[in-house]
């Protein structure tokens, strides 16, 4: 697997790259549901999905990885060097988001570790997630990578109910 950061040219991200990634946010219509970031999950469109790369980009820090397996679009990840909340030490992965096709074939646990390879590499000694509270799957996947459970929260986006992870690097 190759992960290469997603980069605007020219202020805009690339159509065709857009398009792809589109086409695997489609892929994952029940995570969608769950999320509720997308009002129609069943008919997510560029627009909508390079309006959401847009806001995770806006962040200062803020990267958004696309994951290549064979030259195919198979993950994406959205991660942030630092929390906004200066108290918080650790980097943040955002978003881990495998093509619903290739699920279950360890596409998300490399990603996983290649995010981690990259802040290990970076001088980091620990990493934290939010998982929402009604994505019991997700808490699984994360749970069984090595990470624990910090608290509950609310997630700042949205004010949605989740569970802040964390795992030293």
């Amino acid at each position: 697997m190759i992960i290469e950061p997603l980069v605007p040219v020219d202020g805009a991200l690339p159509g065709p790259v857009l398009t792809e990634v589109a086409t695997l946010y489609a892929t994952n219509r029940a995570f969608f549901e769950l999320t509720g970031d997308f009002p129609n999950p069943a008919r997510i469109t560029v627009e909508q999905v390079a309006a959401s790369l847009a806001d995770e980009l806006a962040h200062d820090g803020a990267r958004v990885l696309l994951a290549r397996s064979a030259g195919r679009l198979i993950g994406l990840a959205a991660t942030l060097d630092h929390h906004p909340d200066p108290a918080d030490p650790d980097p943040w992965i955002g978003l881990l988001l495998i093509d619903a096709t290739a699920h279950r074939e360890g596409y998300g646990r490399i990603l996983a570790g290649l995010l981690e390879d990259r802040f290990r590499a970076a001088g980091r000694s620990g990493v934290r997630l939010a998982v929402l509270d009604n994505n019991p799957g997700g808490l699984a996947f994360w749970q069984a990578q090595g990470y624990t459970v910090l608290r509950s929260g609310r997630d700042r986006e949205a004010d949605r109910a989740c569970t802040v992870l964390h795992k030293p690097l």
